[in-house]
């Protein structure tokens, strides 16, 4: 199984990239060198030194050591809409080269790449090229950020059912509380735990910064 880990979720606005940079600080806690990456970002803002992705910057910022921008996110796109669209509309089509590039210089030069997709499972990119390529290309198990609220539990099995499908191995999932107020919260986790073909990483509190809540995960499963 390939060390690096390819992060999906079960929805767009989840905590996809709070998880993944949880679980950047947790390897790095074992003395690995780590890398964040995000291929493909939209919703990115043009600066002095090119376009630039919060979401990406802060897995960057999580690395270390510290990666060039460009490896982390080869394909920075400006509008916040569908990658395949925002693509379309700005004249940048997206295609694997540059991908493929930044994937294999960050794997050759860290122990771990954590691979952070974009939105859900199935977000189309370009024609023929779809979210879910990107870990079946580069051999990469799945972990699944489930963010806990209401209408996770059929989202969750439903993603997870689609990885699987897709010849994808789900190596784990990750409980994120983004609604604290929610009721039966740790119920629904339980459910998920009952449901779910994979182990618990672990669960991430509301409001903990990803470096503290780095020793909240089991990285067992993730070899």
């Amino acid at each position: 199984m390939s060390r690096h880990i390819f992060v999906t979720g079960t929805d767009t606005g989840i905590g996809k990239t709070h998880a993944a940079q949880v679980l950047v600080h947790a390897f790095r806690r074992t003395g690995e060198r780590v890398a964040g990456m995000k291929p493909i970002a939209s919703g990115s803002a043009r600066g002095p030194e090119g376009m630039r992705n919060q979401d990406a910057l802060d897995l960057q910022a999580a690395s270390a050591p510290l990666p060039a921008y460009e490896r982390v996110n080869p394909v920075a796109l400006e509008e916040a809409v569908a990658p395949h669209l925002a693509a379309s509309r700005s004249g940048q089509p997206i295609d694997w080269p540059p991908l493929d590039a930044a994937f294999q210089l960050l794997a050759r030069d860290y122990d771990r790449v954590v691979v952070e997709g974009v939105g859900g499972w199935m977000v189309p990119l370009a024609e023929g090229m779809s979210t879910e390529d990107m870990p079946s290309r580069w051999n990469l198990p799945v972990v699944l950020v489930v963010g806990v609220r209401l209408g996770c539990i059929s989202h969750a099995r439903l993603t997870a059912r689609a990885i699987q499908a897709d010849g994808c191995r789900l190596a784990g999932w990750i409980a994120n509380v983004i609604e604290p107020t929610m009721p039966l919260w740790e119920e629904n986790i339980q459910t998920l735990r009952d449901y779910l073909p994979a182990a618990c990483l672990g669960v991430l509190p509301y409001g903990v910064a990803p470096a503290d809540a780095a020793v909240l995960l089991d990285l067992g499963p993730l070899g």
